[in-house]
């Protein structure tokens, strides 16, 4: 039988249930996190005395997917709703959002941080009367760019 007390920790990938999100300088609890996504465009060229008949393509501008982020309902916690109550005629306060990918002693080994990020969905949760669920609320936030550090 083996010994796990020798077993190799880079063996095995980082288990993706222990996170922590700080909005500005506030560290809040989620339930999940998704759509840390990016995507580079492709760029179609071709000119018209091209002996080939088909494009060449050429990489272009970075497009961030929004982020998805769910939590419990808690009595009198309305962080979401003052956020996106801050629209203004096309203003509203950015703020950096970092989340964090945890160890077990929880420290952090992968950090994405969100520049100007800012509210644009909010998702109440929805009522069932004979549910046996914990109420969740969802907001999606746009950004403006991601950048990943890995400890």
């Amino acid at each position: 039988m083996a010994d796990g007390s020798q077993q190799d920790t880079s063996i095995w990938p980082i288990p993706k249930f222990h996170f922590q999100v700080k909005w500005d300088s506030e560290v809040m609890s989620f339930q999940e996190v998704s759509g840390l996504d990016v995507e580079g465009q492709v760029i179609e060229y071709r000119r018209g005395d091209s002996p080939e008949f088909s494009t060449v393509k050429m990489p272009g501008i970075k497009k961030y997917s929004n982020i998805t982020m769910k939590k419990g309902v808690f009595k009198s916690d309305n962080k979401f709703w003052d956020w996106f109550s801050q629209i203004k005629m096309n203003t509203i306060k950015r703020i950096p959002v970092t989340i964090s990918l945890l160890d077990e002693g929880g420290n952090p080994t992968m950090v994405w941080t969100l520049a100007n990020a800012f509210p644009t969905k909010i998702t109440g949760t929805d009522l069932k009367s004979d549910g046996n669920e914990v109420a969740i609320e969802t907001i999606e936030i746009a950004h403006e760019g991601l950048t990943i550090e890995n400890s």
